[in-house]
């Protein structure tokens, strides 16, 4: 137990393991309920290199991030890796690059082939391990064994629409070595996202810590920020404090956006000064284990929503409630997906056009993103080219709901006129469940009254 312990630490970014469940049990149970799923083998290739490598000017260390089927069945994070799964023999079999000490030495410990040694079965719990420099001469013993299949193919993990993807090219290279058995390739893709969107108990847990640590976070960022005086500021201090309370990097480069910066929905420049009378749109989130958060908030820099702003954010925040009495098992988030912005728009008309008098100009045509995504091993989980918008919630999915609104209002409340151009974004995590969901967001504030409590109690405390 002692030697599995220092293995599970000498190797703990390499291997993504948790001490809290019996993580190669867990990923052996994924490749089992895939094979279930398959009529042929089926190769799952890792990232090819490391990031940065194929660029002769990128020369220093990035962070490795693996993909996410890969990691998601093995929990290997390291390039030039290999899975084949073989249904027949319900085997699995990992392939690694050879054991290099040289590399090592730069670079830190890495799984890696040599003879006679069990480190990396003892590691992975895959107990058939060989070197990928052998991967096309196993492939090719297992078409023979399938060749006679009435039509004969193989699968890999792929992607129609990405051309460019390394699943992509890897998929037309296996369909080149198989030609000679007349045997297609074909993507497993749908079949490894039947169980992959779905999240395990250990899963949900991740997701959770994920959430506390973010909550934790943003209260914060919230008890000091009188002391922020640009984006960049409170945004390095925003991902410090979610990263110090989590075991893994960011779930995506956060955004601190001011003003009229909101109004770019992937804004990441984050070097602007934060200026008294506008809003701030955070959109937020870290990794735990393999799952994310992912969350988004917008709040004053004066510490108070003047009228206007605060007539907005409650049409934004009340089109989330709205679009939450339809999430639920059995409706997928096309189906739905309208609700929100349906919502936004009447209610512009309503509260701010016939009620306040005011005039709005949105940098869309009524809808500016979607709603919600899913949300697993990918901070935007499910097929990248469809979003997986067809699929029919089911409990233990997870889900974002995000609504938001962008463009230029006019008001006139309590007879004062105000104008202005801003960018708002709500955004909770739910998990499906039987009955319906449960929003694991629910205690990081997001309604006026909380922030402008918390803002306006550390502004006082800052002030003794």
């Amino acid at each position: 137990m002692q030697t599995q312990k220092k293995l599970v630490q000498a190797y703990s970014q390499v291997f993504i393991s948790s001490k809290k469940y019996d993580s190669k049990a867990i990923y052996a149970k994924r490749r089992l309920a895939m094979m279930k799923k398959l009529d042929s083998f089926a190769v799952f290739a890792g990232m090819p290199v490391e990031p940065g490598c194929e660029e002769a000017f990128a020369q220093t260390w990035t962070k490795f991030v693996q993909e996410p089927a890969f990691v998601y069945l093995t929990g290997v994070n390291q390039a030039g890796c290999y899975l084949v799964l073989d249904p027949k023999s319900k085997k699995a079999t990992l392939f690694v690059p050879k054991k290099d000490p040289f590399k090592e030495f730069w670079v830190g410990k890495r799984l890696g082939f040599l003879e006679g040694d069990r480190t990396v079965s003892q590691t992975t719990g895959i107990m058939d391990v060989r070197p990928a420099s052998d991967l096309w001469k196993f492939v090719a013993e297992l078409a023979a064994k399938y060749a006679a299949q009435k039509k004969p193919h193989a699968y890999a993990y792929y992607f129609e629409k990405f051309e460019g993807d390394h699943n992509k090219k890897f998929a037309s290279t296996l369909a080149g070595k198989l030609r000679r058995f007349h045997m297609a390739v074909k993507s497993c893709a749908p079949q490894h996202f039947e169980e992959r969107l779905v999240l395990g108990p250990e899963r949900v847990k991740e997701a959770r810590v994920a959430q506390d640590a973010t909550n934790k976070a943003f209260r914060a960022i919230l008890s000091q920020f009188k002391s922020f005086k640009n984006e960049r500021s409170l945004s390095l201090c925003l991902n410090y404090e979610m990263q110090r309370r989590s075991d893994g990097d960011l779930a995506f480069p956060t955004i601190a956006a001011g003003g009229a910066n909101a109004c770019c929905l992937h804004y990441v420049k984050n070097d602007e000064p934060l200026r008294r009378g506008d809003l701030l749109l955070l959109d937020f989130g870290v990794r735990f284990g393999t799952l994310h958060s992912d969350i988004s908030r917008t709040i004053p820099v004066s510490g108070k929503f003047d009228p206007l702003q605060k007539l907005l954010y409650q049409i934004v925040l009340d089109s989330a409630l709205e679009y939450q009495k339809y999430v639920k098992p059995g409706v997928s988030l096309k189906q739905i997906g309208q609700v929100p912005w349906e919502f936004i728009m009447r209610e512009l008309e309503t509260r701010l056009v016939q009620k306040a008098r005011g005039a709005y100009k949105l940098m869309y045509d009524k809808r500016p993103h979607g709603v919600s995504h899913f949300i697993g091993e990918q901070i935007h989980e499910g097929d990248p080219g469809s979003r997986s918008l067809d699929v029919v919630l089911k409990p233990g999915m997870l889900i974002s709901c995000e609504p938001g609104l962008y463009g230029e209002f006019t008001a006139v409340i309590g007879g004062k006129r105000y104008r202005q151009k801003i960018g708002i974004r709500i955004e909770d995590d739910l998990l499906i469940t039987r009955d319906g969901f449960e929003n694991i967001s629910k205690h990081i504030p997001r309604t006026i009254a909380e922030i402008e409590r918390l803002i306006g109690l550390a502004n006082r405390v800052g002030e003794r």
